[in-house]
């Protein structure tokens, strides 16, 4: 036996109408509940009203002021678990529902039941196309939920006023029903009376899933439970059997069908009709109802609605991407989740740049390298001074002094390179043109060192020798510094361990040394020697006089031997400081910078190390994506680490020297991924177009337009950061009368074309590592403030606060004019185009400010702007290539555009 939802009069199952009323069954969606168990007494139950319209049979009339809160406005419908009212929270101060049980109902303990464990499930879910639910209370032993109002009409109602709806807004539709059940589903929670009655279209055109009045946690659902609306049940819920998110997913197929074609997919004169159409026959197809129904769209419906629920549609996120122009990375952040890398690279394939675009980047891209070119004997420091000797003809210089000072046996190993220093010095604002000083060399902000050692240098702390390291200590080494122009500026040579007693002491012809510095001895007056040697010496020496370039600076000359040969000779200048003796002092603000910085760092890792493990464990880590990126980082590391070391011809000495290397290089492989395993499931969940391009190239997809796009305007804005810093230079000197020339050049690009190469490839993994730690800045910033254009401003100060104060120093309103102009650059860069233009950005800065560019041909470094030109421009051409996706670029379209 059935009810009749109109009168609640007993109707036999094969009867279409009541006899009571002649309310036709079929029409009004009647709802099947699951028996009351053994000893319960059955009560009736009443089909949900459809009805949307405020009527006058409630219980409470309008007006009514409920618990001294709830004011009722009006009644919204009558359902089978319940009437729905809408009323005032005067408390809180806004409109809600009221959902509460009819009378005939309170005394139904299974109903009760029912009603409390509808707001338990309910509760659980909060998503926007989902009704939320708040809470529960009780006024005259009548129980009641208070949910959110939503002002619209139901879709039951819509379909049966227009018949379907319009293609686009039936996709759109059709996103939302799915992203709501998914966030259902997610909640372990199945809806079991999914139907167009329970889903309401807000007054913005929304999808609403509401009344969960039949629904129950997946767990609690047992083989045998029978529940829901036989029009939109599915055979496995209709015959009793165990329900699963795959059941929702056919009532889902019912109503997609019905929003697209304006139809049911099943019809009948009798609810036991409907229940063997559901069980047995198969609907008919939906463009014989509709012919320009979309075909995709015809077979996700259908797959939907196949009987056997193994080949329906997994979850309905999946149906989401299914449907035509589905987006699956929207779809899987309206349902709440996150996407996995494959997801994200699947992302529709969008960003091909239009050819006069793409031209103007690349154009871009050549007019700022050559501005920076150009401009560069202007602003930077190594082009300022005299740098006129390769490395090469300093070491020729080096070894002519050695052989002059009669240190001419060979040595086993030699090496050199150049030194940045007293930068800071030469920035004291001593003179008006007080940087002109750099002209002449002097300070010596960039000097050559050469070293030599009868035995193999051995590095004690890096992989490479430096200046200090090996420390020189043993017999018969020799260190020679020159500034620019190859003048000596000290001298070194580590005398026997053993007196040589049969050595005859000569006299030191100390002129000799005064003119390798460029010096004049006569100009330079004997004085009490107030420096040490290094290391023991028999007698010292000491002069007083002006400097080489600058007459008003004055110089003292210290030198010592030993058995009557020079072991020590250096030019002390008023900067030069007495390292071997200078204490380590922190200052306080020092102390608590290394106070917090150590422990940060600890729990950076151990923090990284637990996020990493939950995420594998949840199975949201992108694996491939770490690991990839891993052994990017332990090859680039490993091949600069191999082509900058100093090796020795020593199996002994190389295998530790290689162990060290890789450890090295392993190290930050394993932290990078450690850290990209932690953290990036975060950027793909918050902000997960800012990594499509990136996780294409992960997977392969060189060709796509996007990632050439991001590459070729990464590269532009990485130009535009270097451009902007030569600009705010040239501003300083402009406006303030003198030049002031900038830092920044990394020395090892100098030292050869193999410590070129070794440079580039060691800096890559940090242009992987920085971006990504700016980007999970910005998504850290998203998840607090929630708004991205909020979390975008926000990081923008913080980033401008920081570049700011790396311009503070030079104390000039354009500093901040800079700062606020690089700032923009990178915000723009990572905010609008992600992470792969952030790397891009990165390499094409680091080649440019760091690297010695120069527009003089003639200069013996020249070699390093056809380098950075070859890299550049060679990344610029393919990402513009790439960008275009097969566009035609030179046509008569072009002018046109």
């Amino acid at each position: 036996m059935n009810t009749c939802p109109a009168c609640s009069a007993s109707v036999p199952e094969s009867t279409s109408r009541c006899p009571s009323c002649g309310t036709a069954l079929a029409e009004t969606q009647a709802t099947i509940r699951q028996p009351p168990p053994k000893g319960k007494s059955a009560t009736p139950t009443s089909s949900r009203s459809t009805s949307t319209g405020s009527r006058s049979e409630g219980k409470f009339l309008a007006g009514t002021l409920l618990n001294e809160r709830y004011r009722i406005t009006g009644l919204l419908g009558r359902g089978g678990m319940g009437e729905v009212y809408k009323a005032e929270d005067l408390k809180l101060d806004q409109t809600v529902a009221l959902k509460f049980l009819p009378e005939h109902f309170s005394e139904d303990p299974v109903a009760h039941e029912r009603f409390i464990g509808e707001v338990r499930t309910a509760r659980q879910v909060s998503h926007p196309n989902v009704c939320r639910v708040f809470d529960i209370g009780e006024v005259d032993g009548a129980q009641f939920l208070s949910m959110e109002f939503i002002d619209g009409d139901d879709l039951s109602s819509l379909l049966l006023r227009i018949g379907r709806l319009p293609p686009d807004k039936a996709l759109e539709i059709a996103r939302q029903l799915c992203a709501g059940l998914h966030a259902v589903h997610q909640a372990g929670i199945l809806h079991r009376d999914f139907k167009p009655a329970n889903v309401m279209i807000d007054g913005r055109g929304k999808a609403r899933i509401t009344d969960f009045g039949v629904a129950g946690l997946e767990s609690e659902l047992k083989e045998g439970a029978i529940a829901g609306t036989p029009a939109y049940m599915s055979p496995e819920q209709i015959t009793g059997k165990e329900l699963t998110p795959k059941s929702d997913i056919y009532s889902l197929g019912l109503v997609l069908y019905e929003v697209f074609t304006g139809k049911r997919a099943f019809a009948g004169d009798t609810i036991g009709e409907l229940l063997r159409k559901h069980k047995s026959a198969a609907p008919t197809t939906p463009s014989e109802v509709i012919k320009d129904i979309d075909p995709l769209v015809e077979k996700v419906i259908l797959r939907c609605l196949e009987k056997d629920p193994r080949e329906r549609p997994v979850t309905a996120l999946q149906v989401a991407m299914m449907l035509p122009g589905g987006n699956p990375l929207e779809a899987a952040i309206a349902a709440g989740e996150t996407p996995s890398p494959e997801m994200v690279a699947a992302a529709p394939k969008k960003g091909a740049l239009k050819p006069t675009i793409a031209v103007a980047c690349l154009a871009t891209v050549v007019l700022l390298f050559a501005f920076i070119a150009f401009y560069s004997e202007n602003i930077r420091h190594h082009e300022w001074m005299p740098l006129e000797k390769s490395p090469e003809a300093l070491t020729e210089r080096a070894d002519s002094i050695l052989k002059k000072l009669g240190y001419i046996k060979a040595p086993i190993d030699t090496d050199y390179g150049f030194e940045n220093d007293f930068f800071s010095y030469a920035s004291e604002n001593q003179s008006p043109n007080h940087f002109e000083r750099l002209r002449s060399g002097q300070p010596a902000v960039i000097y050559f060192w050469h070293r030599s050692s009868p035995r193999y240098l051995e590095p004690w702390y890096d992989v490479l020798v430096l200046l200090n390291d090996p420390p020189n200590d043993v017999a018969g080494m020799t260190k020679i510094i020159l500034d620019v122009r190859g003048r000596l500026l000290e001298f070194q040579a580590v005398p026997p361990q053993v007196k040589d007693k049969t050595a005859q002491a000569t006299e030191v012809d100390w002129a000799t040394l005064f003119t390798e510095a460029g010096l004049d001895i006569r100009n330079y007056r004997q004085t009490e020697p107030n420096w040490t040697a290094p290391f023991f010496a028999d007698s010292s020496m000491s002069w007083e006089g002006p400097h080489v370039d600058h007459a008003e600076i004055p110089v003292r000359i210290e030198a010592a031997t030993y058995q009557g040969k020079p072991v020590y000779f250096q030019v002390v200048a008023p900067w030069d400081k007495p390292l071997r003796q200078e204490e380590t002092v922190l200052t306080p603000q020092r102390k608590v910078a290394v106070a917090i910085a150590i422990p940060v760092v600890f729990i950076v890792i151990i923090a990284a190390v637990f996020l990493a493990r939950s995420n594998l464990r949840q199975g949201r880590s992108d694996r491939k994506g770490a690991f990839k990126i891993a052994i990017f980082v332990f090859l680039m590391a490993l091949a600069g680490n191999l082509l900058i070391a100093d090796h020795i011809p020593e199996l002994t000495k190389e295998i530790p020297l290689l162990t060290k290397m890789a450890g090295y290089s392993l190290l930050g492989a394993v932290m990078i991924g450690l850290i990209y395993l932690a953290l990036e499931p975060y950027a793909r969940r918050r902000w997960p177009s800012l990594i499509i391009s990136w996780n294409r190239l992960l997977v392969g997809d060189w060709r796509d337009p996007m990632v050439g796009r991001d590459i070729l305007v990464g590269g532009m804005l990485g130009l535009g950061h270097t451009a902007a810093i030569y600009l705010t230079v040239l501003l300083i000197t402009w406006s303030s009368g003198g030049a002031v020339p900038n830092s920044g050049l990394n020395l090892w690009y100098l030292e050869s074309v193999r410590h070129l190469w070794a440079t580039f490839l060691i800096f890559l993994p940090s242009a992987v590592f920085a971006p990504f730690f700016f980007l999970l800045l910005l998504i850290l910033l998203v998840t607090v403030f929630r708004k991205q254009w909020l979390a975008t401003a926000v990081f923008w100060v913080l980033l401008f606060a920081v570049t700011g104060l790396a311009f503070y120093s030079e104390l000039h309103w354009v500093s901040w004019l800079g700062a606020a102009l690089i700032t923009t650059i990178a915000v723009l860069c990572l905010a609008r185009f992600g992470l792969l233009a952030m790397i891009s950005r990165a390499v094409f800065f680091e080649l440019s400010f760091h690297n010695a560019i120069t527009s003089d041909f003639s200069s013996w470094y020249f070699g390093n702007t056809i380098f950075a030109a070859v890299v550049l421009f060679g990344l610029a051409i393919y990402g513009f290539y790439i960008s275009v996706a097969g566009q035609k670029v030179f046509q008569r379209t072009l002018l046109e555009e």
